[in-house]
């Protein structure tokens, strides 16, 4: 893939936060394994959640997408899950009730509606990122959903691609609404 390289874990959330205008994630994962939602998951699997603003790199996350938004940025993210949700992506959607406070717009897709409108398996394949439309940060995950690397990609055919993915994805999902992930 030309003009292509990969990001160390500082540059990855340097380009996260450093983002102009808009910033919109695709998650195509069944299940991820981050060290920082490890507490957090297992007491939410027992039914005894608590805040995720107890967590550091969660309080972290919901403070900066809260400072963008504030400044006018735009973060968007569409969350292809099995139908019913899993137990891990019923986790997410328990976790999205920060998000949206923070100002983050959070949209849905059932796996069977991204195959009837096309979406997959064209896009099927790693996460991503798209910021400002003009970068692409390709995430990879091993087989148990643990990131393994970041890719920037700004190649143009690449980007318009993932950009029309983008529309196909949020056109036909689902926005959540605070009291639909809210406990």
């Amino acid at each position: 893939m030309s003009n292509a390289r990969s990001l160390t874990e500082a540059e990855f959330g340097e380009a996260l936060a450093g983002f102009e205008h808009t910033a919109f994630r695709l998650e195509l994962q069944p299940a991820y394994v981050e060290p920082s939602e490890t507490d957090l998951l297992a007491a939410f699997l027992r039914g005894e959640p608590f805040p995720a603003t107890e967590v550091p790199e969660f309080r972290q996350w919901f403070g900066q997408v809260a400072a963008q938004t504030r400044d006018g940025k735009h973060m968007e993210r569409v969350r292809v899950q099995q139908d019913p949700p899993t137990p891990y992506q019923r986790f997410e959607r328990w976790l999205d009730q920060w998000n949206i406070q923070s100002g983050e717009t959070m949209r849905y897709l059932t796996w069977q509606r991204a195959h009837e409108v096309e979406l997959l398996p064209a896009a099927d394949g790693p996460d991503w990122w798209l910021l400002d439309s003009s970068r692409l940060i390709v995430m990879r995950f091993d087989w148990e959903g643990r990131r393994v690397s970041n890719l920037l990609v700004t190649d143009p055919e690449t980007v318009i691609k993932a950009c029309k993915w983008r529309d196909l994805a949020v056109h036909h999902s689902v926005q959540a609404q605070l009291s639909d992930v809210a406990a």
